[in-house]
């Protein structure tokens, strides 16, 4: 007869430790998958959340600026009437009361109305809207993520024009999470409205071409004359007035630049 097993009191110990080693391994990477995912909830709903919400107040504090620049105008030119046809308008305000300014093509004469330059670093001074996507989101000054992007604004790169001047007026902003406001921009067509609000005048730009991809380190999309130099069959090699909107692609990630350039069609007084 085989004697009974007998079960050290060193092999239970070991099995007990093996078990809470194994125990305490899975509440480590539990507690790390609900980290993570609070995080990614973080980053792709809270974020945008809070930069649309906060770009959406932008919006409506420069519409009500402007909207009471109008009213104040308005009021001056009836108080003043017998003293000129000028008399209490606005400081810095379009001199015309035309409808739209047209533009003739590139290189050529334009009747444009100057945007006034913004009042300080990565303040909001401009509205940018592409109705194709239901998109309308304050333009700052810079391209900062911190001050700008991340705002869910939209950012102006330094040293390029401003919107109705002659040369390029390039923008950035995020394709993925602060309030994403390129997104979509992959999705903008030939001839789809691109329209840009100051407090002198709208200027309205119309899609001309689309770069699906390029270097992040592709500058010359951004150039008064813009014009890809990783890939020289995209873009221009005529003056004109031109608009730049750039993102990162592919989603999610930051590796290449996704470029949609247009062109200024009319410009219309405040």
């Amino acid at each position: 007869m085989r004697a009974p097993g007998i079960v050290h009191h060193g092999t239970r110990r070991r099995r007990a430790a093996y078990r809470r080693v194994l125990w305490g391994g899975g509440e480590v990477l539990v507690t790390f998958g609900v980290v993570l995912l609070l995080l990614v909830v973080h980053q792709l709903w809270w974020t945008n959340r809070e930069a649309r919400e906060g770009a959406k107040r932008e919006v409506q504090a420069l519409e009500r600026e402007w909207g009471r620049g109008d009213e104040e105008g308005a009021e001056g030119v009836e108080e003043g009437e017998e003293e000129g046809a000028d008399a209490g308008r606005p400081s810095g305000s379009p001199s015309t009361s035309s409808g739209a300014s047209s533009v003739t093509g590139s290189g050529g004469s334009a009747s444009v109305e100057q945007s006034r330059n913004p009042a300080r670093w990565s303040q909001a001074y401009a509205i940018l809207s592409l109705p194709r996507l239901g998109l309308r989101v304050p333009v700052a000054e810079g391209v900062g993520k911190r001050d700008v992007l991340n705002k869910g604004y939209v950012g102006h790169y330094p040293h390029t024009q401003q919107p109705g001047r002659a040369g390029n007026f390039a923008l950035a902003g995020h394709r993925n999470t602060h309030g994403e406001p390129f997104r979509y921009i992959n999705r903008l067509r030939r001839g789809d409205e691109i329209a840009v609000e100051t407090e002198a005048a709208r200027y309205t730009y119309v899609v001309d071409k689309t770069l699906p991809q390029t270097s992040a380190g592709d500058g010359s999309v951004i150039r008064e004359v813009p014009r890809s130099t990783v890939r020289p069959a995209y873009g221009y090699s005529d003056p004109g007035y031109y608009i730049t909107l750039t993102t990162c692609t592919p989603e999610y990630t930051s590796r290449y630049r996704l470029v949609v350039w247009g062109k200024l069609t009319s410009v219309r007084p405040r």
